[in-house]
């Protein structure tokens, strides 16, 4: 079989070549019902593949579409896992488990947010706390998420994004526009007031499978930054940090911190990748978001926003819909031979070199 076949079309089409897969293989498989449905009705679910000893104690863990829309290249890299038989000879006492579509109302409907309109990796603070704020966001809200998308209004928009990065630079726009933001629940990248039920159903799932776990590495497969096809392997820790030293040994040097600056996107307030060891503070952890990149950036938060118009003031099954849809999908899925066989290659090794880490632990 064509490896490049492991990508899908769609979500439905996508869970089904995770669930064969698995099931092919022998995995010990979950489906956690989620209570809405796709476009077409569809039934969604968050579908989670264990193989390994189920007591293992050293466990590698894959996410995909935690941005829904995102999905496709998640999907892919575990659907392809599956169908090579790595699991098939793993090492003594290591387990893996896929969890597949964390965001799967996101990944139906072609959406990075949830159904609740909450970035989930914004999603991930202590909501008994003072908010985080983001000022340039706050002051720029009218111009990232306006009430209407004519052209015109996405001409001005867009020239009056590029004053304010003229006037304070690149980077205080982008942690304006992506840094997350707990006042406007029409917004982009917006936090939540509350764990949505995305976060509330990946922390009863670890919380419970990871249990006797007491080495955990996660990949967390996202799209959207950087060069065409390029997987960077994001940390959000920084040197000194033994998290840090422990990615380094588990996934390789190749890894770029969040803490110092040097990855693709600034530090964010409530990301999973913070999430998930404070759920597991009896294991140690190793937790990467291995991000692909797609079109330039620019082209990207304009599907973002495009899409934030969509689904808060127009209508997503309306006429509008399809061009809006077809463009973000294109910002966070590469549907080409070249950037699907990047994605693959760069996954399976990841994935390996996790193993042989958590192996050598």
């Amino acid at each position: 079989m064509d490896s490049l076949d492991s990508f899908s079309a769609d979500y439905a089409e996508a869970r089904d070549k995770f669930r064969a897969a698995a099931a092919d293989e022998g995995a010990q498989t979950q489906q956690i019902p989620h209570p809405l449905t796709g476009p077409k009705g569809e039934a969604l679910a968050v579908d989670v593949a264990w193989l390994g000893p189920r007591e293992a104690e050293r466990v590698l863990v894959t996410f995909s579409a935690v941005h829904g829309v995102e999905g496709f290249c998640g999907s892919g890299a575990q659907v392809d896992w599956l169908r090579r038989g790595e699991g098939r000879d793993l090492p003594a006492g290591v387990a893996v488990m896929h969890v597949h579509a964390v965001n799967p109302h996101g990944f139906a409907w072609l959406r990075r947010m949830t159904e609740e309109n909450v970035d989930l990796n914004r999603n991930w603070i202590d909501f008994a706390a003072e908010r985080p704020r983001n000022l340039g966001y706050e002051a720029l809200a009218g111009v990232l998420c306006p009430a209407d998308w004519s052209a015109e209004t996405q001409a001005a928009t867009r020239a009056a994004l590029g004053d304010y990065g003229r006037e304070h630079g690149a980077a205080a726009l982008a942690e304006a526009a992506s840094g997350g933001q707990y006042v406007d629940p029409k917004g982009i990248f917006y936090g939540g007031q509350a764990p949505v039920w995305a976060r509330r159903t990946l922390t009863d799932l670890l919380s419970e499978r990871l249990a006797r776990a007491r080495r955990v590495a996660v990949i967390d497969f996202h799209t959207g930054l950087g060069p065409w096809g390029y997987g960077e392997p994001i940390i959000v820790e920084g040197p000194g940090d033994p998290a840090y030293e422990r990615a380094r040994n588990w996934f390789g040097a190749a890894i770029t911190s969040m803490a110092k600056g040097e990855a693709a996107i600034s530090k964010v307030s409530g990301d999973t990748l913070e999430g998930v060891p404070a759920l597991l503070g009896h294991a140690e952890t190793a937790c990467v978001a291995l991000e692909f990149g797609t079109l330039p950036g620019p082209k990207v938060l304009n599907a973002i926003r495009a899409d934030n118009w969509l689904h808060m003031h127009g209508d997503p099954l309306g006429p509008d819909a399809a061009a809006i849809k077809a463009e973000i999908r294109a910002a966070f899925f590469g549907d080409q031979p070249d950037w699907k066989g990047m994605i693959l290659g760069q996954a399976l090794a990841t994935a390996r070199q996790a193993l042989g880490g958590l192996a050598a632990a």
